[in-house]
């Protein structure tokens, strides 16, 4: 009887979830409402046991980056990418290095900490993921930073396009802002999206070359904390990324074709936003942790200000 009643609920759930999940591939749902549902489905408890959120979400995100890559502009994506190589040098090791002095004022635990530095300097969740095992960080420590990460990403979501319009900023403004800015690549292409084309193809090329930049932090991080630089790995969606700016660019006679796939990769990002928010729960959020997640806030805000105030007064 009780099985019974656990498989009614569960078809019950899968119906909603499958439903809601369809909806966010049509125009009909936005980047922050798909997220905003997500959470929404996981609070009231109505998400599938049976679905594993993290890998569905893992898998679609970076099959949504790199059907993106089919409406890039190759001479586009060097130009922004090259000429933005200081300041995403720059923003990367002065967030780790502000990171670590922060986490020794705050007391904070120094593996849990880096970890925050690291996914605000690169790329959120990626770069945790990356160099966790490089520094041998344990799953408490992995978690606390994740959630902290994957919050204040969850926020700006909704926070940098309002701030975008109210200063007036330029496609090409918004897209480099965010991408140096907001930590996941999901969250950096929803919001880049929500502001305009040209923001998003700004946004997401400037975005995976900072996200290169998880091999030689994962490393140089082996080495300060004695961890194992032979569990450092590369993302490989990044480089599928490159194979299809380079396919879109050497075969321009399947245009149609790369513009279809351009736009339903978009489609999928939506879907990948509603199933990040449907692992983000109230308790996710009290996990974090008040000093890690002051870190996270503290971090977060100093990046989107120095970087919004550079761009601002070096117009491109």
């Amino acid at each position: 009887m009780i099985a019974d009643i656990s498989k009614i609920q569960f078809n019950k759930h899968f119906i909603l979830f499958s439903v809601l999940a369809t909806l966010c591939l049509f125009p009909v749902i936005s980047s922050p409402i798909a997220l905003v549902l997500g959470f929404t489905v996981a609070t009231l408890g109505l998400v599938p046991s049976q679905i594993d959120i993290g890998q569905l979400t893992k898998k679609l995100l970076a099959l949504s980056i790199v059907g993106l890559g089919f409406g890039i502009n190759v001479d586009q994506a060097i130009e922004a990418s090259s000429a933005n190589i200081g300041l995403i040098v720059g923003s990367i090791f002065s967030t780790l290095l502000i990171g670590m002095l922060l986490t020794k004022l705050f007391k904070i635990d120094a593996k849990t900490g880096h970890l925050v530095a690291s996914g605000t300097a690169i790329c959120g969740g990626s770069a945790i993921a990356a160099v966790a095992p490089a520094i041998q960080a344990n799953n408490e420590q992995t978690s606390h930073a994740l959630a902290t990460v994957f919050i204040l990403n969850s926020i700006a979501l909704f926070v940098f396009p309002l701030v975008g319009h109210a200063l007036g900023m330029s496609q090409y403004n918004f897209g480099l802002w965010s991408a140096i800015a907001i930590h996941d690549t999901s969250s950096v292409v929803g919001a880049a999206s929500a502001y305009g084309d040209e923001a998003l193809q700004i946004a997401t090329t400037v975005k995976l070359a900072r996200a290169l930049w998880i091999i030689p932090v994962a490393f140089i991080s082996a080495l300060i904390f004695k961890g194992d630089s032979k569990k450092i790995t590369v993302p490989m969606f990044i480089i599928y990324y490159c194979v299809a700016i380079a396919v879109a660019h050497f075969l321009p006679q399947f245009d149609g074709l790369y513009q279809n796939l351009f736009f339903a990769s978009k489609r999928l990002l939506v879907l990948c936003l509603f199933l990040i928010g449907c692992g983000i729960t109230i308790k996710t959020i009290k996990s974090a942790g008040y000093k890690p997640m002051l870190l996270g806030i503290l971090l977060w805000v100093t990046v989107a200000t120095v970087v919004l105030a550079y761009i601002q007064f070096n117009p491109s």
